[in-house]
């Protein structure tokens, strides 16, 4: 059968459910009314480190409206702790390997230690501040400095899927060899998802089943995790989430909330809704961690690099090995014979730190970055220069050839876009008033990560020729709804206003959660899938069919458009052909496979990141006045919203660069900036004009139509180039993010 002519895929459509979110009309996890329901509330530890010795809640349960006050005297035992990272085709999602209120132990401030369930939100709130908890406290350990001694080498991090360490070549050798070497120490402060909506979930019983409404990036992950964590089939299980204000990771690992709602729900016998407090965010959704990194590069003196050494040094729980993968990327995309990169951990008293807007690669690429820009300083090169010199067409851990590329593209047109030819490349040259100017580059690149599961999805079209297309998938602010239908109208051959996608409910074709920028492309090869096996399935009832007017016709060369199927001078609509043979619908389920994990293939999607900024010579003061973003994400489905994903991670790498920051305070292990009162992100009047270029390259080996995603590699190198910039401005290499007035007074 001849493929159907593209007419609605890439286009910059408007998002359909734009006007239910400007009117009120979209219905978040908790605006979903459920009668009768009931009100939880979480107490969390006061302590970092210890025990409970005890809890008196005799004065919150005499409160009015008061059901239940839970601890872990009363909560039930799990059936089950899930891994931290399940293994391929496990039945989990990830989660810290810790479920709280199982014992006495206390392992971090904010830890729930009790649970009030009341009629209303207020008596909850109420009653949870007259619950006394008694505790025996330890010295905790939170910071990097008290660390520092204890820190260990893991065999593997991230549930052991990531090795600790990774080497080829001799690094010691080729640094002993470099003309030119260039190391710096780069400290990161802790940063903490703050999404709109706040991590939420609504538990409803009906005999042994339970309904769960929940703010997740995957509804699928959250009733596996729970099936587990219960010991209940996860056919009782249902998870809706249609629409989520926002996740960036915090709604990707499964935590503990929507479990502890089900199990109050249990409780109590009534429907009960549980939403975190800003507050609680900063101690339940896990966080970017703490981390300080060293880079060495070595290079000859025409700027080929010798020798790469990548050290990582960050808090855990006590429970899990956990670190962001900062090391990978560097390992991967320049051409060096010699690479050393390894992590090093050290038990603290937090939780399980979690994926964060482009985990690892916002802060491994910043150090890589800024250490290619010293690099390119001391041989006198231009900086896009001494990258093309070490540019590579294949990993260069595994010395796979890319499945596509487009870096080369991305540094010569963003460079084009932005005016960076005839820079003057010495630093403190340019002024204008108080300002000193400068420009800075970086590269930037984020791994295509092949899924385990299988992808699923279901088209359905009608005898008026109209379809609907199914995933499981949620909306957590991406525009998929949007570009799902424009990926299944072109599939089926209609008009993308005859077609409209449903989502967000466990009931619907399984999706895997939507994370680390694989979302666009495992879902569009789900929705092709479903929609060209429902044309096949169509066609072929066409040509077999002797009432059709292509009846006998060779299938091959069938073409579809505007829903009429049409081979040499004949041609018969799709609403003809059921309305003819008295059906009132016909569908299919179609199944995308991601390529194994051993395909020979390095898979990564590359841009270029520019950005100029002001910087007060007195006051200290950086204000970043434009930025340009060159990206090749291989096909873009929608111009428009991948636009907006894009400029907003390069937006929150501004933040990243000079705002956002939290520390643990070293003796009682809270965080010192737990509201959005006092944990800082851009705003309006900090955001630049912000340019974005847009480079297509065919890809077909991450998925049927090269969708490779722009989730997180817009937020990869800009921290890296605003402080690149602040180096060619002022002339001084600031290795701490964020950049502070401080630091460059």
């Amino acid at each position: 059968m001849t493929a159907t002519i593209p007419s609605a895929t890439g286009l910059p459509l408007d998002r359909v459910d734009g006007h239910a979110k400007v009117s009120g009309r979209a219905r978040y996890s908790t605006e979903i009314p459920i009668p009768d329901t009931a009100y939880a509330y979480v107490v969390g530890s006061r302590i970092a480190a210890g025990r409970v010795v005890a809890i008196d809640a005799s004065a919150a349960r005499a409160e009015e409206g008061v059901l239940a006050v839970i601890t872990h005297e009363t909560l039930p035992r799990i059936a089950e702790q899930p891994p931290l990272v399940p293994s391929l085709g496990g039945t989990a999602a990830p989660g810290q390997t810790f479920f709280p209120m199982q014992d006495d132990t206390v392992h971090y401030a904010g830890q729930q230690v009790a649970l009030v369930v009341a009629d209303t939100y207020e008596q909850a709130q109420h009653a949870a501040h007259l619950v006394r908890v008694t505790y025996e406290e330890r010295p905790p350990v939170t910071t990097l400095d008290q660390g520092r001694d204890l820190a260990y080498e893991p065999e593997r991090i991230f549930g052991g899927w990531i090795p600790g360490r990774m080497e080829r070549g001799d690094a010691a050798a080729g640094l002993r060899e470099a003309d030119v070497t260039v190391d710096g120490t780069y400290t990161y402060a802790a940063n903490n998802h703050n999404p709109l909506e706040a991590s939420c979930t609504t538990a409803v019983w009906d005999g042994d089943d339970l309904l769960l409404y929940d703010a997740t990036q995957g509804v699928n992950a959250t009733r596996m995790t729970v099936a587990r964590l219960l010991g209940l089939p996860m056919s009782r299980i249902r998870v809706v989430s249609h629409y989520v204000g926002g996740s960036f990771g915090s709604k990707a690992m499964i935590h503990a909330h929507p479990t502890l709602a089900a199990m109050a729900a249990r409780a109590v016998g009534r429907p009960v809704k549980l939403f975190l407090t800003r507050e609680q965010m900063f101690t339940s959704v896990g966080h970017r961690e703490e981390q300080e990194q060293q880079l060495t590069l070595g290079a000859t003196r025409e700027g080929r690099l010798t020798a790469v050494r990548h050290l990582k040094l960050s808090p855990t729980s006590h429970f899990d090995d956990w670190a962001e993968p900062s090391i990978g990327t560097s390992s991967q995309i320049y051409a060096c014979p010699n690479y050393e990169g390894a992590y090093r951990l050290f038990r603290a008293n937090t939780m399980t730190p979690t994926f964060m807007r482009a985990p690892g690669e916002a802060g491994g690429m910043h150090a890589l970055e800024c250490s290619m820009d010293e690099l390119a300083h001391e041989l006198g090169l231009d900086p896009i220069e001494l990258r093309l010199r070490n540019h590579t067409e294949v990993d260069a851990m595994t010395g796979h050839p890319w499945s596509s590329s487009g870096l080369r593209e991305c540094y010569a047109r963003g460079a084009d876009r932005f005016g960076w030819a005839g820079r003057d490349a010495r630093p403190g040259t340019r002024r204008e008033g108080d300002w000193l100017i400068g420009t800075g580059m970086a590269t930037a690149a984020y791994p295509v990560a092949p899924l385990a599961n299988p992808q699923r999805a279901r088209a359905r079209l009608y005898a008026d020729g109209t379809a609907v297309v199914q995933a499981a998938t949620p909306e957590f602010g991406t525009g998929v709804a949007t570009v799902m239908a424009q990926v299944a109208a072109d599939g089926l051959g209609i008009g993308v206003d005859r077609c409209r996608f449903e989502n967000g409910d466990t009931d619907l074709p399984t999706i895997a959660a939507a994370v680390g920028s694989a979302g666009a492309g495992m879902i569009s090869a789900a929705v092709h899938s479903a929609a060209t096996a429902l044309r096949r399935q169509l066609v072929d009832s066409a040509v077999r069919d002797p009432g059709s007017p292509l009846h006998g016709a060779d299938p091959v060369r069938v073409s579809v458009r505007d829903g009429v199927m049409t081979a040499d001078d004949a041609s018969e609509s799709y609403a003809d052909l059921l309305r003819r043979t008295m059906r009132p619908d016909a569908e299919a389920v179609g199944q995308w496979n991601p390529p194994p994990h051993d395909t020979p293939y390095g898979m990564m999607t590359f841009g270029a990141q520019f950005a100029e900024v002001a910087v007060d010579a007195d006051l200290g003061v950086v204000r970043v006045r434009r930025m340009t973003g060159a990206f090749a994400p291989g096909r873009i489905l929608n111009a428009k919203t991948a636009r907006s994903q894009l400029m907003g991670g390069m937006l929150w790498g501004l933040g990243q660069a000079l705002l956002e920051a939290n520390q643990m305070h070293p003796e009682t292990g809270r965080w010192a900036n737990a509201g959005l009162g006092e944990y800082l992100v851009p705003v309006n009047a900090d955001a630049p004009d912000v340019d974005i270029e847009l480079i297509e390259v065919e890809d077909d080996v991450v998925n049927p139509l090269g969708v490779k995603g722009v989730g997180e590699i817009g937020q990869v190198g800009v921290s890296a180039a605003i402080a690149n910039a602040v180096h060619h401005a002022t002339g001084r290499r600031i290795r701490t993010l964020p950049i502070t007035i401080e630091d460059l007074l």
